[in-house]
């Protein structure tokens, strides 16, 4: 780690390198050096990022491009090249290293405020708005079928076959529920191809932690964790967000009866986001909360299918811990479709 610093064109040298943040996927380190220039230096996970080469093509060609929409630097990561004029380090143990100028922020793993709730949304919908015009289709796909939702339910029916762990016989109901509502779910996927939604650059983590905001005034400064920068649908990101912070209990919550869609935080959620962005179509300001739906049950479909295949990608704490996550994703697909109209009342209101 500390040889990899070297390697990067910072100013000035190292005086401090010391671990950085609560991230669980790469490796991050803080840097001072004699100059008073403090930079973040990461190695890149590649078990989870087969290709980093890829991934940093996406990487720097997003920010690049939205740094020519913004003034105050502060507002997208700017990241430092290695002495060969690449954006990435590999070291003598084949180890992909990266590093951008430190920016003075905190980041929250949950929402303090509705404010909070407010400005991740400002951010990411000013993520989209800032990529309108980026031509998405040049991306990598850095994880193959990420959003891919029929794809999704094809890896649960292979599981389902194999019954590897014989569970299967255990998640009858939950299969039911899923199976029930496989037609819709892949909606977005078949619009995407189809092209009656717009092919778009999407973040794919958008939670409020993924979220820089200014230490005095709390306001979102730029959006972090890039790696998952991949052409796709801006449903997915609208989704997702709903879907972990309008939440009323966490994903992996056991007593059903907390978890329902907080129709407040669902209308904070969206004035930001389409205050932040003006260019979706008014199909997909239409879909909105078929997006926050998709998600969920998307993600039920993911937990099922790794319950079935014995627990091998999410981590998990107890044996059961995958089935707890599905059957709470299932809740809150269920509470959703109980608010349904009132969802997509909420959105009208939007509606220019």
């Amino acid at each position: 780690m500390e040889q990899a610093i070297y390697h990067f064109q910072i100013q000035g040298s190292p005086l401090r390198c010391k671990n950085f943040g609560h991230g669980h996927i790469n490796y991050t380190f803080h840097v001072i050096t004699d100059q008073n220039k403090q930079y973040i230096l990461q190695r890149i996970n590649t078990h989870v990022f087969k290709k980093p080469v890829e991934l940093m093509e996406n990487v720097i060609a997003v920010t690049q491009h939205i740094r020519t929409k913004v003034d105050d630097p502060a507002k997208v990561l700017q990241f430092i090249p290695a002495t060969d004029g690449k954006y990435y380090y590999k070291d003598e143990r084949r180890r992909y290293w990266r590093c951008y100028e430190f920016v003075g922020g905190f980041c929250l793993e949950a929402p303090e405020s509705d404010d909070d709730f407010y400005e991740s949304a400002v951010a990411f919908g000013t993520f989209q708005q800032q990529l309108a015009d980026f031509p998405a289709g040049t991306l990598h796909e850095t994880i193959p079928n990420f959003h891919n939702t029929p794809d999704r339910y094809r890896l649960l029916k292979i599981a389902m076959d194999e019954d590897a762990c014989d569970r299967v016989q255990y998640v009858q109901k939950e299969l039911e529920f899923i199976m029930e509502r496989e037609e819709e779910a892949s909606t977005i996927q078949r619009m995407l191809e189809s092209g009656e939604l717009p092919l778009r650059v999407t973040h794919n983590d958008t939670k409020l932690n993924n979220v820089l905001l200014d230490l005095k005034s709390r306001k979102a400064l730029c959006v972090l964790d890039l790696d998952t920068v991949m052409p796709g649908s801006s449903l997915f990101d609208f989704g997702d967000s709903i879907r972990f912070g309008a939440a009323t209990a966490p994903e992996d919550c056991q007593e059903l009866s907390r978890m329902t869609i907080d129709l407040h935080l669902f209308e904070v959620y969206t004035k930001g986001y389409l205050e932040g962005c003006h260019t979706l179509t008014k199909k997909e300001i239409e879909l909105l909360p078929l997006g926050a739906k998709t998600i969920t049950l998307e993600l039920a479909v993911r937990f099922l299918t790794d319950y079935l295949e014995s627990d091998h990608y999410f981590k998990t704490l107890y044996p059961d811990h995958n089935l707890v996550r599905t059957r709470a994703q299932l809740r809150l697909v269920e509470e959703m479709e109980a608010k349904w109209y009132r969802m997509q009342r909420i959105v009208k209101n939007f509606v220019r």
